[in-house]
């Protein structure tokens, strides 16, 4: 299935296991399927536009996959806001093994304004929001600084880059929203 310019990308076997595990709703299958080709398709479009820039692509992808994985668990907040889900999708990972860095997406996916957060954890956050088409300019203008600083490029240059590619993205949301069922 393709969806605008995101193609759908199946989630790792081992992802999928997990929520199999959990008997996870089919919405928070579906919307980690999107976030995660969400995740896709901006770490592709930022190694093409930036191939100096150091991503750990794996640490991402596993992030944008399992960021609501406690949500298996804490089920109504599929529907409405809450934090809860977060420290349990951390305990879930930390007690099947997963270590702090491959566990911390739970956390840091909706704490985008801690000043600690690397690029891997703001393109997690990034994915979550725009996906659906929702735009955060101070989000959106820290990665323009991280990428700036990474790769020693002029940050208009690289802001101007990096609104193409969100734009493109932004377009297709109300097919994604569709496509996930809320």
């Amino acid at each position: 299935m393709k969806i605008d310019y995101l193609k759908i990308v199946e989630l790792h076997k081992e992802v999928k296991s997990l929520l199999e595990q959990f008997d996870a709703p089919q919405r928070l299958v579906k919307h980690l399927t999107i976030v995660n080709s969400t995740a896709v398709y901006i770490v592709e479009q930022l190694k093409s536009e930036w191939p100096n820039l150091p991503l750990n692509e794996k640490e991402i992808l596993f992030g944008a996959s399992t960021h609501d994985i406690g949500k298996a668990v804490i089920t109504d907040e599929l529907y409405r806001k809450g934090k809860k889900h977060e420290s349990e999708g951390f305990k879930i990972l930390k007690e099947l093994g997963y270590n702090d860095k491959e566990s911390r997406f739970t956390i840091t996916h909706g704490n985008w304004e801690n000043s600690n957060l690397f690029i891997e954890d703001l393109i997690v956050c990034l994915s979550d929001k725009i996906w659906k088409g929702k735009r955060i300019n101070k989000l959106e203008e820290r990665i323009t600084t991280n990428i700036s600083e990474l790769t020693k490029t002029d940050f208009w240059d690289v802001s101007m880059k990096l609104e193409l590619i969100l734009e493109k993205i932004a377009v297709g949301s109300d097919d994604r929203i569709a496509w996930q069922g809320i």
